[in-house]
């Protein structure tokens, strides 16, 4: 089973297993309060069947796209290692990455820093993670989401505080979404030098705001937020020379 890579409208990029998309109510919002069916693996994760795991990556970011994951495990998946993709190793990371566009149904959007700036970066992610969703081919009767906001979705969906380390299937989620953002990131470096996306990808390191004292911003650079936000709405002093 390949992976088909693509474009979206309003500058979003997406990955994923599945090509088909499904249309949905952003303005319908469902909450489930119970989880039925809930099995504990050996390493404390939960496995719902029927339930798909949404996370994202980048949302602190000051330059570059939220990345956008959405996992569907299939029944006897090994969730042995999972977890929240800040706590494992790069090399981790991508070992398990592997192993999940290899054996799941999954699908990764990444939402532009354009789209970011025009309708907040809390939207961004919510959109972003149903977008995800949309890819699974509506196999997903239930959507787990890291975080505490509910995205407009077509499915019950619940938000877990920190559920990338509860779920197996939002930990899958937010290997992916970390995985698939930072070789996007350092890509990216090829195409801009100066700022040392291969390092920082994008985040607040003191080199990549040194870069952007001696640069400015490029392309990939948030502009809501700080401190771009502030270096663009400079005044202009035309003192006639």
């Amino acid at each position: 089973m390949g992976r088909k890579t693509g474009f979206e409208p309003a500058t979003s990029w997406t990955t994923t297993r599945r090509s088909n998309q499904l249309s949905y109510n952003r303005r319908a919002r469902h909450k489930v309060c119970t989880i039925l069916t809930a099995i504990v693996g050996t390493d404390g994760l939960k496995v719902v069947a029927g339930a798909a795991g949404a996370d994202e990556a980048g949302r602190g970011a000051l330059a570059g796209p939220v990345s956008c994951a959405a996992v569907l495990l299939p029944d006897g998946f090994d969730i042995t290692g999972l977890d929240d993709s800040k706590k494992l190793t790069r090399r981790q990371r991508e070992a398990h990455a592997e192993r999940i566009k290899a054996e799941t149904d999954w699908a990764v959007v990444m939402v532009s820093a354009e789209e970011i700036d025009k309708i907040n970066i809390l939207e961004a992610s919510l959109q972003g993670m149903v977008r995800a969703l949309g890819k699974l081919e509506g196999k997903a009767s239930l959507l787990l989401v890291d975080g505490n906001a509910l995205p407009a979705c077509p499915i019950p969906v619940e938000a877990h505080v920190k559920g990338d380390g509860k779920f197996a299937a939002i930990a899958a989620a937010s290997i992916l979404a970390k995985t698939e953002r930072d070789r996007f990131m350092r890509e990216a470096a090829a195409e801009f030098p100066e700022y040392g996306f291969e390092g920082h990808v994008g985040y607040g390191a003191a080199n990549h705001l040194k870069a952007l004292e001696d640069h400015g911003p490029c392309p990939l650079h948030r502009r809501s937020f700080e401190p771009l936000k502030s270096m663009l709405n400079q005044p202009v002093f035309d003192f006639g020379m």
